[in-house]
């Protein structure tokens, strides 16, 4: 043997495609996309009476300016992440910001009610497509451990700050313009990003051979029940969980996704192949993000109402009340995970992350009537956005960790569809929660005032004002069991240790060896 010769025991690692030097710029450009679908499921509630006077829409129909977003965004999700591993990232993530900007044009210009909400579905098909594969693309992009923390860090800020930006851009477009600003806006973000993308964003599209098959059965299945699942929750709001309609889709939509889960086993080419959720940090990554928006959407929905109904907020600084939130998850996500990532294993920092935002809403729970923002809602907000900020880039990271790159669009698809269909049922069960705890208590209450001497129209007034805040206590106090069972979950199944920091290594970790995967 020659001296210069090696043992195949020895061949050293190919070293992996330099890494490409546009990338941060590439990110911007996924952050603002990101942004815009994320803050497009609120911006439009502060709006939506504004909308409803000049469309004429009645009181039950109102709520179908919301619903055909979710129900159209959360019912796809898979299918658009499995439609960017067949087709190219790429090219579905420039595909859903033309489709986005032109439905928000269609929506903005909508002289009907009706063509509102078709506006508004057509918006969440395309942002079915278009969250997938920023998600994807952001895991390709970067493959250096550092830097990889570095960008989920600011995506995560972007997923868990951009609820609360919403809130703010539609309080101030809604006042200083009109609700339709609040569709047209996102037309300049979406052609900023489009121009940018296409320069600045590398991907390939998947040669024939590797290109995975569309499974149709699976498609139906798997989006018939997340619909079913996303339109009970959104029915529960107006009609309560007990509704006959209301459980009738909860049902049919588990049942669908029963026989769906079933298929996957069996299917050439599934939609959702079974061994991304099946292992151990992904399975509990992805239930904790579920766990931690149920809680999280829920904090939003009654602050809104409290900052506007019980302290008499305009639309702009209710929006700014939450400001000081997305600046905390902005920095626990850029400046606390990201730094700490590549030192700590993953739920070092969810669990903490997540008791932290567990106790923020607890201190929600003690809100009085008559409130002082600095000492009663600021400390809460700080902690829940420090919390939150914990958990989105770990989480996120951990999820998408070591896939195979054939599957990275539906691997990317099934987190957006945990934090889609999280936010419905938190919205919803927790309102149902509110709306009950305060109207046992204003019936109790108003039943004892009329035995101690009659009900005045003051005393009325304050009783219905009290049992409010007492259904938003009750309410918060469940998100906040809610968050610490987050905790639990990421304690018990997340045992990944801190990420490995070269791309080499990280290439070589695929879901197609699941034992790879290590654990603490």
């Amino acid at each position: 043997m020659s001296p210069t010769s090696q043992s195949p025991d020895h061949t050293p690692p190919v070293p992996g495609p330099p890494p490409d030097p546009r990338r941060w710029w590439g990110l911007v450009f996924i952050a603002l996309a990101q942004l815009m679908v994320v803050l497009d499921a609120t911006i439009v509630n502060i709006a939506l009476p504004s909308a409803q006077r000049d469309l004429h829409m009645s009181d039950a129909n109102r709520q179908w300016v919301i619903t055909a977003y979710t129900l159209a965004f959360g019912g796809l999700l898979l299918l658009g992440g499995r439609v960017a591993d067949l087709v190219g990232r790429k090219r579905t993530f420039l595909t859903g910001l033309i489709g986005f900007a032109g439905a928000s044009a269609l929506g903005g210009a909508a002289h009907t009610d009706t063509l509102l909400f078709a506006a508004r579905a057509l918006q969440g098909v395309f942002a079915a497509i278009l969250a997938p594969s920023a998600l994807s693309l952001l895991t390709t992009t970067f493959a250096d451990g550092k830097e990889r923390s570095k960008a989920f860090g600011i995506y995560g800020a972007i997923a868990g700050g951009g609820s609360a930006i919403g809130l703010i851009a539609g309080g101030l477009l809604t006042e200083y313009l009109n609700w339709r600003w609040c569709l047209y806006v996102n037309i300049p973000v979406a052609l900023i990003a489009f121009g940018g993308a296409t320069v600045m964003l590398h991907d390939h599209r998947p040669s024939r051979a590797d290109r995975p098959r569309l499974d149709i059965p699976g498609t139906v299945l798997g989006c018939g029940g997340l619909v079913a699942i996303v339109y009970a929750c959104s029915e529960a709001q107006p009609r309560g969980w007990s509704d006959t309609r209301v459980l009738a889709l909860l049902c049919g939509g588990a049942a669908l996704l029963a026989v769906f889960a079933w298929w996957q086993s069996r299917a050439v080419n599934p939609l959702l192949p079974l061994h991304i959720i099946r292992e151990r940090n992904r399975g509990g990554a992805v239930l904790t993000m579920a766990l931690a928006v149920i809680a999280m959407f829920g904090m939003f929905l009654f602050m809104t109402y409290y900052l506007q109904v019980v302290l008499g907020y305009s639309p702009v600084k209710t929006g700014l009340a939450f400001l000081p939130m997305t600046a905390a998850i902005v920095v626990g996500a850029t400046q606390l995970s990201a730094r700490l990532m590549n030192h700590l294993p993953p739920r070092m920092l969810i669990v903490p992350g997540a008791l932290l935002a567990a106790s923020g809403l607890f201190l929600l729970v003690f809100l009085p009537v008559e409130a002082a923002y600095a000492s009663h809602v600021l400390p809460a907000e700080l902690l829940v956005g420090l919390g939150m900020g914990l958990i989105f880039m770990p989480v996120m990271a951990t999820a998408t960790a070591g896939v195979a790159p054939r599957d990275s669009g539906v691997t990317s698809a099934t987190v957006n569809t945990a934090q889609q269909v999280g936010g419905s049922i938190g919205t919803a069960l927790l309102n149902t929660i509110a709306t009950s705890a305060s109207a046992t208590y204003i019936a109790a209450h108003l039943k004892a005032a009329a035995l101690a001497g009659g009900v005045t129209p003051g005393v009325r007034d304050s009783v219905t004002k009290t049992g409010i805040v007492h259904g938003y206590h009750v309410a918060i106090g469940c998100g906040s069991c809610i968050m610490l069972l987050a905790a639990a979950v990421a304690g018990v199944l997340i045992t990944g240790r801190a990420p490995e920091h070269t791309a080499a290594q990280a290439g070589h970790r695929t879901d197609d060896d699941p034992h790879r995967m290590r654990t603490a």
